[in-house]
């Protein structure tokens, strides 16, 4: 589904990535951890077309994305989230999810003879569905800024999923989270990959990651250092010097 070959990225004199390599099939969660600075979200970067690449290549589905804008990018079935909440806050829940789905909506004059009325009623009914799935359908009039924190996060994954993506990105969706916050968020995401969509997340909670993804990459100093099941990670010399720690064995 997507590959991240031999890529490469600098900021001036700084490598940031050096020499990535990943692969990611169809329907799988995978986890990608590191110390701060270890270049995670720098990827994410580049897999969206945020940041342009410094060497490589990455495709998704056979498609070269390292040329692409941002917003082709999503077209074709690749969304996320950030490590810092964006949403609309003056916007309902439930505006937030339909703002993200005037990407699949004609605009111009072809538009008008599309039958507007009930293309928006099925969108409608499909953000509707995403806020079911998400656990936020009772709230969906509510300022999107008065939902509790962990509300917000959902609602950012659910407005992510209004784009239709195939390959979904998330950037520390437990960040500041407590523990029945997150244990829910584990469960949401557990339904979304049996809708048949990969996730590729960024998490420091170990728990989350080892308890949750099929395969987890590890990255230290822009470096790819490690790669396997979690169990094969948590007994990894390399990781639990870089990262995990003694007391994670």
């Amino acid at each position: 589904m997507l590959k991240v070959v031999d890529v490469s990225k600098n900021f001036g004199g700084l490598q940031a990535l050096d020499h990535i390599q990943l692969h990611l099939e169809q329907n799988r969660i995978y986890g990608l951890i590191g110390p701060n600075g270890a270049g995670k979200t720098t990827l994410f970067n580049l897999v969206t077309g945020l940041l342009p690449v410094s060497g490589g290549s990455i495709q998704f589905q056979d498609e070269e994305l390292t040329s692409l804008p941002p917003h082709q990018i999503a077209r074709l079935g690749i969304a996320r989230t950030f490590q810092n909440i964006r949403l609309f806050p003056t916007m309902s829940v439930l505006e937030n999810v339909l703002v993200a789905q005037n990407i699949h909506t004609q605009s111009g004059i072809p538009s008008l003879f599309q039958f507007k009325g009930q293309r928006e009623k099925k969108l409608r009914e499909e953000a509707e569905a995403l806020l079911q799935q998400m656990g936020l359908w009772e709230k969906h009039g509510e300022l999107s800024s008065d939902l509790a924190y962990g509300e917000q996060r959902r609602l950012e994954i659910a407005r992510a999923l209004a784009l239709q993506p195939t390959l979904l990105l998330l950037d520390e969706p437990a960040g500041g989270m407590n523990e029945a916050e997150t244990e829910e968020l584990l469960d949401r995401i557990q339904e979304i990959r049996n809708t048949g969509k990969t996730i590729f997340l960024i998490e420091h909670d170990m728990s989350v990651v080892m308890g949750i993804c099929d395969y987890i990459y590890v990255l230290n100093f822009g470096k790819l250092i490690a790669q396997g099941t979690p169990e094969k990670i948590q007994a990894n010399e390399a990781v639990i010097e870089a990262y995990l720690g003694r007391e994670e064995r």
